[in-house]
């Protein structure tokens, strides 16, 4: 009977047992389906939230997007929206976000300002949102206007047109905020100092560019960069750099102007520039402890000055008489002996260095000597995520008999192959090649735009994989500045941009660029994207950067492979750059290495409204 009743009771446990199943793996499927469900939390994913914070607003559901190489097509619903950042969040800059320091708690020396060195988000903690302009934009005055004024409402920051007052650096007058072109050393416009600068080098009716010697500049602790500001006009551009420090937002209204310059700080890593770069470098009033670390800030201008390249130094220490100003003045003195540079000029508040032209005092110094030379095998180029070292770079043996780089003076330069090519593996063929395509190449982007563009509608331009600046080249006639970008693996390509009389920087797409957003008209991205991918990086989060860094109404090129091109176009309104779009097949070329096409997409001025 016992039996009997366990015979009768099994059918009812396994349907317990089979329902408990489906329960549980119900539970399993809700549980890992809300990782992916519209609107919440990913580890990964171009418009997460991830940590659940507050920093994304204006919630939208989608789908995650995903490449389906098989089809070439999107393989999941295009999302409609793209979440919009918190109003907080406008100024953004992903890798020098001093609030992400805090709340990861890096250790940090701050007498070397790592504080202001690029430290990224993870993946985690990325803000995947497009990045809101401020209440009250507008579209930014155009250059040449803009050299002297900005809108105050797309930068409301009237700090340091409290703190320079006496300095004539900025005014606010009613809803603008104007520059009269002062300076810290230069109260009386950066025009005349200029002139001076020249007058004490000697050069030929006081024009700095030496009869176009002198190209490339470094303006270290640039302020609002007026100094390269009024250097233009001398056919000079500077690369004019400042940390995101307390004065707030320099290099924002630097940008804003139109003025070539960049975030960058002198602190324990190299800048992101090849050896060899600049024919001068300039500090006025920079705040620069150059003793410091066994003077290794002094070692990196060494290795970014051309032979027989220049520091201008505008300093007390260059000219007062207290004590402290004195010691000062003679360890720099010394240091710089034993680096061999020479005094060429000192008159008034500013003393000017030179570097030598060859090894040849470098040889001559007493064995042990400090600073040492750099050790064999020492790869000055390199100069992405690399320390500073505190050695000198030794000039190649072609260099040491020359005496000098062997460049032709501006603008012959920018089309004539330079000396250092074959250092990289490059043809002459290869070059010229190169020159010839991206000419055309622009005429037919030009053509494309026809409908879209206006006089001065584009000033500041990137190019995210410019190769040997053949782009930049091609925009030579046109009243613009080209910031060109190589990847660490292409570094060494940077040199030739700047013996061009280009300019540019080292940078890895897979993280955000230094840059604040809305500062630049143009984005020229030729197969970065693809690239990206391959590298196993998001390319849905680059094309959210590029969003960052476009100023609304600005224009990208992309030319990539048509699987690419084909994604982006999905999500065109998803990124609000449907203000106007054109894509096109291009026409076979020398560099074409696959089939691309081109698209062309303008980014909208829209505002949100937000409480905070």
């Amino acid at each position: 009977m016992k039996q009997k009743k366990e015979l009768l009771h099994r059918p009812k446990l396994l349907k317990y047992a089979i329902f408990g199943m489906i329960v549980f793996l119900g539970l399993i499927c809700l549980y890992n389906c809300s990782f992916i469900a519209p609107g919440l939390p990913r580890a990964r994913g171009p418009f997460a939230f991830e940590d659940g914070s507050d920093r994304v607003t204006g919630m939208s559901h989608y789908r995650r997007v995903d490449m389906d190489f098989d089809d070439q097509e999107l393989s999941l619903e295009v999302p409609k929206s793209i979440p919009v950042c918190d109003t907080r969040y406008s100024e953004l800059i992903p890798c020098l976000d001093r609030n992400l320091i805090y709340q990861l708690r890096l250790r940090l020396n701050l007498t070397v300002m790592e504080h202001y060195e690029r430290h990224c988000p993870p993946p985690q903690r990325r803000y995947n949102c497009l990045i809101p302009p401020p209440a009250g934009y507008k579209i930014p005055i155009r250059w040449p206007a803009s050299r002297d004024q900005v809108w105050k409402a797309n930068i409301p920051h009237t700090h340091l047109a409290q703190e320079k007052s006496d300095q004539n650096w900025m005014v606010v007058d009613g809803d603008k905020i104007k520059f009269p072109g002062g300076g810290t050393h230069f109260h009386y416009g950066a025009d005349k100092y200029i002139a001076a600068i020249a007058g004490m080098l000697k050069f030929p009716g006081e024009k700095l560019s030496n009869g176009g010697n002198i190209r490339n500049v470094l303006d270290v602790g640039c302020g609002v960069a007026s100094f390269g500001a009024y250097l233009l006009s001398h056919d000079i551009i500077a690369m004019s750099l400042a940390p995101n420090d307390v004065h707030e937002n320099q290099i924002q209204f630097a940008l804003e102007r139109g003025i070539p310059s960049a975030l960058g700080v002198l602190g324990t890593k190299r800048l992101p520039y090849p050896s060899r770069s600049f024919e001068l470098a300039h500090c006025s009033r920079c705040r620069i402890d150059w003793l410091q670390r066994d003077g290794i800030l002094l070692l990196e201008l060494d290795r970014l000055l051309r032979p027989g390249g220049y520091f201008v130094y505008s300093s007390p220490e260059a000219y007062a008489h207290d004590a402290e100003n004195r010691r000062i003045w003679n360890a720099m003195y010394d240091l710089l002996r034993r680096m061999c540079w020479r005094v060429v000029s000192r008159r008034d508040q500013t003393v000017i260095w030179a570097k030598p032209l060859s090894n040849s005092c470098y040889m001559k110094r007493t064995p042990g000597t400090q600073p040492p030379l750099c050790v064999s095998g020492d790869e000055p180029d390199e100069a992405w995520n690399v320390p500073m070292k505190a050695c000198i770079t030794l000039y190649s043996p072609k260099v040491h008999k020359e005496k000098g780089t062997g460049l032709l003076p501006w603008p012959k330069r920018l089309t004539a192959p330079p000396p250092r090519l074959e250092e990289i593996g490059v043809t002459l063929e290869e070059f010229h090649k190169d020159t010839s395509v991206w000419h055309d190449r622009v005429i037919d982007y030009w053509k494309q735009m026809k409908s879209l563009i206006q006089k001065n509608s584009f000033r500041n331009v990137m190019d995210m994989n410019s190769n040997l600046g053949g782009f930049a080249a091609a925009l030579k006639d046109k009243d613009i500045w080209v910031m060109n970008v190589a990847p660490p693996n292409l570094s060494s390509r940077m040199k030739i941009i700047y013996d061009r009389g280009l300019i540019g920087t080292v940078h890895d797409w897979c993280e955000s660029f230094s840059t604040y957003p809305r500062t630049y008209d143009l984005l020229h991205a030729w197969m970065i994207l693809s690239e990206t991918e391959e590298r196993g990086c998001s390319i849905e989060d680059l094309l959210i950067e590029m969003d960052r860094m476009l100023r609304p109404e600005g224009v990208v090129i992309i030319r990539d492979n048509p699987h690419i091109i084909n994604s982006v176009r999905k999500l065109l309104t998803a990124l609000k750059w449907d203000g106007w779009s054109s894509e096109v097949e291009p026409r076979t070329d020398a560099l074409s290495l696959s089939e691309e096409k081109v698209l062309i997409a303008r980014k909208k001025l829209w505002q949100e409204k937000f409480t905070i």
